[in-house]
């Protein structure tokens, strides 16, 4: 189950950009990084139980940096790096990875010249923007935009990076842009606002 969250939390990143910054908003912590980790080990503890009582978890737009950057550093996949999340209210949800294209590239193969990857090369910020949408335990992305360095990205380019990042023993296909999903742990609902994101349980 907390496999289940870290995973879902580096898809959120590959799927939702914002700007290429040179680095994560604001400082890390390795406290930040364990205050979110002791949060979602209560959420996953609370939503084993029977009934589930109800609870609401704060998550901190610093904590989920520090968490992504330093917690799961060993869980994100070689050809990632500096992952960053911005929560922007509404449900508006933004962030920024660097996918080293190389070493993407090696892994998947490549497609001959209409491959539109093989024009790039090192590490690249993918960056998007998108709504986070949750009830009754349902979870969807609305996917506004996609780029690289400022170049809008297709979607059907970014389904292929999210498929290929995103594949888990649980979901071998990936992550489908479209699709909704069950969200973890009993949450009923994942509320965003500017700067926390609100599990409510």
């Amino acid at each position: 189950m907390r496999c289940r969250i870290a995973t879902q939390l580096l898809t959120v990143v590959l799927i939702l950009g914002l700007n290429a910054r040179n680095g994560p908003a604001g400082s890390l912590s390795r406290q930040e990084g364990d205050r979110l980790q002791q949060k979602i080990d209560a959420i996953v503890n609370n939503g084993a139980l029977s009934p589930v009582p109800r609870k609401k978890t704060a998550v901190s737009e610093a904590e989920l940096n520090s968490y992504l950057n330093l917690n799961l550093r060993e869980k994100v996949p070689p050809a990632l790096s500096q992952p960053e999340v911005n929560l922007l209210g509404n449900g508006g949800l933004a962030g920024r990875v660097y996918v080293d294209i190389d070493k993407f590239k090696r892994q998947r193969g490549t497609r001959g010249l209409m491959d539109p990857f093989s024009y790039l090369s090192g590490e690249v910020p993918v960056t998007a923007r998108g709504v986070l949408r949750t009830r009754e335990g349902r979870g969807q992305f609305q996917l506004s935009s996609a780029e690289i360095y400022g170049v809008p990205l297709p979607k059907p380019v970014l389904q292929e990076l999210v498929t290929f990042f995103s594949r888990s023993p649980e979901r071998p296909r990936g992550f489908d842009l479209d699709s909704p999903f069950d969200l973890p742990a009993k949450i009923r609902e994942l509320l965003v606002t500017q700067g926390e994101a609100l599990a409510v349980q």
